[in-house]
């Protein structure tokens, strides 16, 4: 804003969404994302980054030549971009969404569903889609404390995930509390404040020279 503060993305991604502005953006994002990736990786900190997918970019035609020239153009390594779509953007045309999920995977990057549990997916397009990674909803780990049926759904999710050999982010993670009970329902990965706020793409660097000293493999980058 013109006084300096800063405009939420719910504020100005459902704007963005609504007239069109959402692709430029959303490749502007993309190609950003995996340059800086690229450069984690000449530097020896290789970090998996992750770009959401917004409904109106993954319904472009173009959307793999998209990603393909963002790959190629910063020569970031494929398995170090991981693409997320939401469960209702997966969902609304399930079998136009595997063709276009297939295409993507064939590039060799990942392939998160986001906000896992708000919609209503059949188990049969989850076990067809080419995914790796189910990433359960903020909503559901922000209530878990308070409320048995949301713990149990993100236990449920888990052992769902498991046996679907599929990896499991929990989002929106604040408080210790749901980090120990997460931990011992065997999340693999969480996302949130719980663990560090959003920071520059400098600090992040830091915090990945860090990672690297502590022995690696805690931090990724969305």
């Amino acid at each position: 804003r013109p006084d300096g503060a800063v405009v939420s993305p719910g504020v100005f991604v459902p704007i963005a969404e609504e007239c069109g502005l959402i692709v430029p953006i959303g490749r502007w994002v993309l190609r950003e994302a995996c340059s800086k990736a690229r450069e984690w990786q000449k530097a020896g900190l290789p970090a998996r980054v992750s770009v959401n997918l917004s409904a109106r970019e993954f319904g472009q035609p173009d959307l793999y030549l998209a990603v393909r020239d963002a790959l190629s153009e910063t020569g970031l390594a494929a398995p170090l971009l991981d693409l997320e779509i939401t469960e209702r953007v997966a969902m609304s045309s399930p079998d136009v969404s595997q063709f276009v999920l297939r295409e993507l995977r064939s590039l060799g990057v990942g392939i998160s569903v986001d906000d896992f549990g708000t919609g209503y997916s059949s188990l049969a397009y989850l076990r067809s889609f080419p995914i790796d990674t189910l990433k359960i909803d903020g909503s559901f780990v922000k209530s878990m404390a308070s409320d048995a049926s949301s713990a149990a759904i993100v236990r449920s999710v888990i052992d769902l995930a498991r046996a679907l050999k599929l990896a499991t982010v929990a989002e929106g993670v604040e408080t210790p509390e749901q980090l120990a009970f997460l931990r011992q329902a065997s999340c693999d990965r969480i996302q949130g404040w719980a663990t560090g706020r959003a920071v520059p793409a400098e600090e992040a660097t830091r915090l990945l020279l860090d990672d690297r000293a502590a022995g690696g493999g805690r931090v990724a980058v969305a």
